[in-house]
């Protein structure tokens, strides 16, 4: 009598060894899961539109007594690459993280490539003739000034 494997035990047996590490496993399946949304997002096919997908980079905005501070997180992009634009209270910031150029196979990629942008609406005025702006180590820094009209004014009560 001829005892043929099964399907599954085939599989299993052409499966690597696995030492029943969890958190690998668990790692192994967000990749997996990882390389299944960033397909379904850069195929232009599958997502219906031609047009690569525009990511939004993390960023902060934290508002102090004078002004509104913007800081995203653009690892290797340089500042030729990054546009601001302000208009109103509205401020865009765009631009480009590019491919880069490599000698080796690409095992694995889990960084951003592409177009980005962040658009916010800032709740006040912009004094947006001091507007400025750094790139250093990687981070953008956008320093909005508020309008003179927007700062806080203390206000005395008279009596009587």
């Amino acid at each position: 009598m001829t005892i043929t494997p099964s399907r599954r035990s085939r599989q299993l047996a052409n499966a690597p060894a696995r030492r029943g590490d969890p958190l690998a496993e668990f790692e192994q399946l967000q990749d997996q899961m990882g390389q299944i949304i960033n397909a379904f997002f850069r195929d232009p096919l599958v997502g219906g539109t031609s047009q690569p997908p525009v990511w939004v980079p993390a960023a902060d905005l934290e508002e102090t007594d004078d002004a509104y501070i913007v800081e995203l997180e653009l690892p290797g992009v340089r500042r030729d690459d990054v546009s601001i634009e302000l208009r109103d209270n509205e401020v865009r910031i765009s631009g480009e993280v590019k491919q880069r150029e490599r000698t080796g196979t690409l095992r694995r990629q889990t960084r951003r490539v592409g177009q980005f942008e962040y658009l916010v609406a800032l709740p006040g005025d912009i004094d947006a003739e001091n507007v400025d702006a750094a790139l250093h180590d990687g981070v953008l820094t956008v320093r909005l000034p508020k309008a003179a009209a927007s700062h806080p004014r203390q206000i005395e009560i008279k009596e009587g």
